[in-house]
């Protein structure tokens, strides 16, 4: 049955390639459910992205279409996006958005070499691997998140006793995990408790108990905002001033609108600030006219993305997988997140985080 698979695949996709006039940019993510606010953003930047190509006559003569797939973010609907993708004679791939989702589809794409780059799957195991040599991302992997999470925890705030809860998911979990085993490592502080929660709960007083138990100093969370917002608001409504330490997956508005007052003062780590950019101000300027608003979480890294796939097929001139793959790591280009290539794993070089806080509903970033 797998080899019938592939095999029609092959030739959906050789029929496609074969009559296409066209360079066909997948765009694969979570585009409704909980996560939405995730996936959309990049939805946003491709269109932006591929418009101004367009309008500019392509790319080798022929025009960008882009083909948008739903995964809601949930690895087993993920693979069927990924086929669906596929089948519809994708040449490139921007997405997907979430670690499980994103490994899911994977090796889909990797069967049929087609190079896919997420703006925000974080999973170390995605590059370092190496099961995946047709995966890159626009943003740093969690193994230096969950670093500068535990160093602003036990260096900045001088935390001794903390408590690492994570979603039982690839990305938070695997998250949790790092940050557990740098507080370990550095023999300055105690993980008090280590907990997993499961999403989608109507509320988390059992592991919210296990904390107040442990006399944790601090909560490192692994996961993502809906979770998040659950576990704050639990705390603070058992008046815990416990401080909160979180990731990429909760620094997102969606979380402090959420949350609403319980969110002042939660930090989170998130893409390093690149607001005075002369391409972010542009790309977020163009947002703002075509879509009446600021744009979301991971926009400036698909934004990134988008042009970076573009410019490999531009540079390579073909849309060939080793073609694409050669031109991502040697041929540099101008982005939203500064001037950038890929390292042979598939990881942006120059990309990193930065510390934020909620203040006045709003994440600042902290300068140390």
């Amino acid at each position: 049955m797998r080899i019938t698979f592939k095999l029609l695949l092959l030739l959906t996709i050789l029929f496609n390639s074969a009559q296409a006039d066209t360079i066909n940019l997948g765009v694969a993510g979570a585009h409704s459910g909980d996560l939405a606010s995730y996936g959309l953003p990049s939805v946003k930047a491709a269109e932006l992205v591929v418009e101004s190509i367009n309008a500019k006559g392509g790319i080798m003569g022929k025009k960008v279409m882009l083909l948008s797939e739903d995964d809601a973010c949930k690895p087993e609907l993920a693979t069927n996006t990924a086929t669906r993708l596929v089948s519809k004679g994708v040449h490139v791939v921007m997405g997907h958005i979430c670690s499980g989702a994103t490994k899911a589809a994977l090796g889909i794409y990797k069967d049929m070499n087609i190079v896919t780059m997420s703006p925000s799957a974080t999973n170390p195991d995605l590059t370092q691997s190496g099961n995946y040599p047709n995966f890159y991302r626009t943003i740093a992997s969690d193994d230096a998140q969950a670093r500068l999470e535990v160093d602003f925890a036990l260096n900045y705030l001088k935390i001794n006793k903390i408590a690492v809860i994570h979603d039982k998911g690839d990305y938070g979990k695997g998250l949790a995990e790092f940050a557990r085993k740098f507080i370990k490592e550095s023999k300055k502080a105690k993980v008090v408790l280590y907990e997993g929660i499961t999403p989608g709960a109507v509320d988390y007083s059992a592991v919210i108990r296990k904390i107040k138990r442990s006399r944790a100093d601090a909560v490192i969370f692994g996961g993502y905002h809906p979770e998040a917002s659950k576990l704050v608001s639990g705390l603070r409504k058992k008046r815990m001033d416990t401080i909160f330490i979180s990731d990429d997956g909760v620094k997102d508005d969606t979380f402090i609108k959420v949350a609403k007052k319980y969110a002042e003062g939660v930090y989170a780590t998130g893409p390093k600030d690149v607001s005075q950019n002369p391409m972010t101000i542009k790309a977020t300027k163009d947002h703002v006219k075509k879509y009446g608003k600021e744009p979301g979480a991971f926009f400036l890294n698909a934004y990134s993305a988008t042009l970076a796939l573009m410019n490999a097929i531009h540079k390579s001139g073909s849309i060939k997988y080793d073609a694409i793959r050669k031109a991502l790591q040697n041929e540099y280009v101008e982005t939203p997140l500064g001037k950038i290539r890929f390292d042979k794993n598939g990881d942006a070089v120059g990309v990193g985080f930065s510390m934020y806080q909620v203040k006045n509903g709003q994440y600042v970033e902290i300068e140390k």
